[in-house]
């Protein structure tokens, strides 16, 4: 779902909330072994402590995982740091 969706509408970066679980797990990995879109960062946020979703979602290849309170207080800061050219 994320994959074609972003293959579609060529955002610069994807924000995704892991609340959602596996499927969010998979959305990310998906996006990340497409080479057309693999160039994409994602942003990642859960709850506070959820350290389980948070490692999932690294493993699965987003650039940057944080908590929801970090979204919310840094949200600018994230930006200019997932959009950074590597």
């Amino acid at each position: 779902m994320l994959q074609p969706g972003a293959l579609r509408e060529s955002p610069l970066l994807v924000i995704a909330d892991l609340a959602g679980g596996k499927k969010v797990f998979s959305a990310i990995a998906g996006l990340k072994a497409d080479a057309a879109t693999s160039h994409i960062p994602a942003i990642a946020f859960a709850a506070e402590g959820a350290t389980q979703a948070m490692a999932a979602a690294q493993k699965a290849g987003a650039k940057l995982v944080v908590s929801e309170i970090a979204i919310a207080n840094h949200l600018p800061e994230l930006l200019n740091q997932a959009l950074q050219i590597e």
